[in-house]
């Protein structure tokens, strides 16, 4: 079983066989799809689930904690399982490809307190741009 799956049932959410498949479609290291790739893949395995029942899921799947929404450049939000590890983005300039970082240190110290202006900060947000191996080839030839 996946990880966000066993995250979703220790939390008691009613486990549908579309919110399951959802999650089996989310399942996996570097994952950032789309809700529409979400769906195309939710399709294959159980072919009625809608466009509109992916969405929500998404949307609960968000609100519960258990899924990251990740929103890049003006680009189609993304849906990351990785949300119980701390970790950064790495984001393709030309495709878009994400991938997830896990920078040593605390991104919240590199804020000095002369630069937090009274706020009191709960989190940081730090994605780290250039060109993935696949484009920068494409580039090349």
């Amino acid at each position: 079983m996946s990880d966000l799956l066993e995250r979703l049932r220790g939390r008691g959410w009613r486990m549908t066989a579309q919110r399951r498949v959802v999650a089996e479609v989310l399942d996996g290291d570097h994952v950032h799809l789309t809700a529409d790739e979400v769906h195309s893949r939710a399709v294959e395995r159980l072919p009625e689930i809608s466009r509109a029942t992916v969405y929500n899921t998404l949307g609960e799947m968000v609100t519960l904690g258990e899924v990251i929404e990740v929103a890049t450049d003006g680009r189609a939000k993304r849906y990351d399982p990785n949300a119980h590890r701390p970790h950064q983005h790495l984001v393709c300039a030309h495709c878009g490809a994400i991938r997830d970082v896990h920078p040593a240190g605390d991104p919240l110290a590199a804020l000095p307190d002369s630069e937090r202006f009274g706020f009191m900060v709960s989190g940081v947000e730090v994605t780290y741009r250039g060109i993935c191996p696949n484009c920068a080839t494409s580039a090349a030839a």
